[in-house]
């Protein structure tokens, strides 16, 4: 395990929805943090900060993983994915993006990020998902407003309509 210096900030280089970045951190500033503070990149959604709610999920070196439980110097070297990543460059909405717009599977936005990104490494490693697989994926995430219907609705939905969509970088329907 790499040593660290006390209190003192360490450069992370990571690579951030496909580009090369790198900034400072102090040795326990969480991943979450340094995405939104250091990186500007906000879509990353803090709530609990103890892995409960499943707001903050991000891929970590593809697979999904809790930001406000990873520090951002454990992230040095990876390649971490967030929800900004999704999107086509011309914003357009990726499959499963479309299918939460579609059927109503997002009110107030705060726990949507965090379900996207876990469904969004479920349905790369599982392209055709159960219904009662889909519910155990959300089983990790705490939504206030939807009651989890549409959510389980829509993405069985973007599996039918898009089943390549799992594979589709940044957006791009295959």
């Amino acid at each position: 395990m790499r040593q660290l210096p006390r209190g003192e900030p360490v450069l992370v280089r990571l690579t951030l929805n496909g580009t090369p970045v790198s900034a400072a951190a102090e040795p326990r500033m969480l991943l979450s943090d340094f995405l939104r503070q250091r990186l500007g990149v906000t879509g990353t959604h803090v709530g609990c900060e103890h892995g409960v709610c499943g707001c903050c999920t991000v891929i970590l070196d593809g697979v999904a993983a809790r930001s406000c439980l990873t520090l951002a110097v454990q992230a040095d070297q990876t390649s971490v994915e967030t929800v900004e990543s999704l999107a086509g460059p011309d914003g357009r909405l990726n499959a499963l993006q479309s299918a939460f717009k579609d059927h109503h599977a997002l009110q107030c936005g705060f726990c949507t990020p965090g379900i996207l990104m876990s469904f969004t490494d479920f349905l790369r490693r599982e392209p055709n998902p159960t219904r009662e697989q889909v519910t155990e994926v959300l089983g990790g995430h705490l939504c206030r407003c939807t009651g989890y219907a549409d959510i389980v609705e829509a993405v069985m939905d973007a599996v039918t309509r898009h089943p390549a969509m799992e594979n589709s970088p940044k957006g791009e329907d295959r």
